[in-house]
């Protein structure tokens, strides 16, 4: 186990390159950074020039490249074009974001697994076809009409929820917005825990288990759930850093000022420090997410071996 965690972290390193290199190029291909400070008007030369060697644009893509990584292993992640260091809008921006993918995660892993399982044990009933008509829906509606919906009938209408979410949102001002943003996925875990669960009752294992007098309840949670969950682990472990980067549209619904949010002013105002300073710590956690979901398999299936 010890040398596969090592040949990992390794193997984690030219993808951590590769992936930064490339956000790096394609943000800074973008536009120009330095006439987005200007406004409408045009900056005059002197000024475009000043602009572009406070910034370091006037030196080589690569070397640009080059030393943003070295400044990033000292936990400089640059300066926005507003003269903020990037390093204050993630400590703002990611706890909060962070805790909207806590809630979404739970939402998955305890409705979703749940409907799955439901609908697995009992594949071709009334509640199966009911729990598959319902996830269709969810996935065929986009998820800024959903989050719209219920932003106009449980804070406008009703009064349940506050509209937008405050600043320091904790977990249960996020229930909503982590709702919304798991809707999709949780349809989707949901769908293939009940795939998976259907096709592995037909196992020769399970009808082993069954054929040695094992509790049903046994069965199931130690032989046919246990494998079933491997592919829904490898779901929602790459659905983690998703979740952080993709929450653009959420966040903006609930007006919270995450990771989500940040990406998109960044974008907006072609902030590429700010843009290329989130996007490497989402690399970072997708990496990471990758290598616990790997090693998670071994606990759920124990003949999955790591040498």
């Amino acid at each position: 186990m010890g040398r596969y965690v090592i040949r990992r972290l390794l193997q984690m390193i030219p993808v951590f390159f590769g992936a930064t290199l490339l956000i790096f190029l394609m943000v800074n291909v973008m536009g120009d950074p330095v006439a987005g400070l200007c406004g409408d008007r045009q900056c005059d030369p002197a000024t475009s020039a000043r602009l572009r060697g406070e910034f370091g644009l006037d030196k080589p893509l690569v070397q640009q490249y080059l030393t943003y990584m070295g400044n990033v292993f000292t936990g400089d992640f640059g300066t926005a074009f507003n003269g903020q260091k990037v390093t204050e809008l993630m400590t703002t921006a990611f706890p909060v974001t962070i805790r909207l993918t806590i809630v979404a995660i739970l939402f998955e892993i305890v409705i979703g697994i749940t409907l799955g399982v439901a609908t697995g044990l009992r594949r071709g009933r009334p509640v199966d076809t009911g729990v598959l008509l319902v996830t269709l829906v969810v996935i065929s509606v986009p998820v800024f009409v959903t989050g719209l919906l219920l932003q106009l009938l449980l804070g406008v209408e009703w009064g349940w929820i506050r509209p937008s979410v405050s600043t320091e949102a904790g977990f249960g001002e996020l229930i909503v917005p982590g709702l919304v943003l798991a809707s999709v996925s949780l349809a989707y875990v949901t769908r293939l825990t009940r795939t998976s669960l259907a096709e592995n009752r037909r196992a020769d294992y399970v009808r082993t288990a069954i054929a040695k007098g094992l509790p049903r309840h046994r069965v199931i949670t130690r032989h046919l759930l246990r494998n079933s969950l491997i592919p829904v682990v490898t779901f929602i472990g790459t659905d983690i850093g998703a979740l952080m980067g993709g929450a653009i549209v959420t966040e903006r619904i609930f007006n919270i000022h995450g990771v989500g949010f940040q990406l998109y002013q960044g974008i907006l105002r072609q902030n590429t420090q700010t843009v290329v300073g989130f996007v490497t710590v989402l690399v970072l956690v997708f990496l990471v997410a990758n290598l616990l979901v790997d090693l998670l398999y071994a606990v759920l299936d124990p003949r999955i071996r790591y040498a």
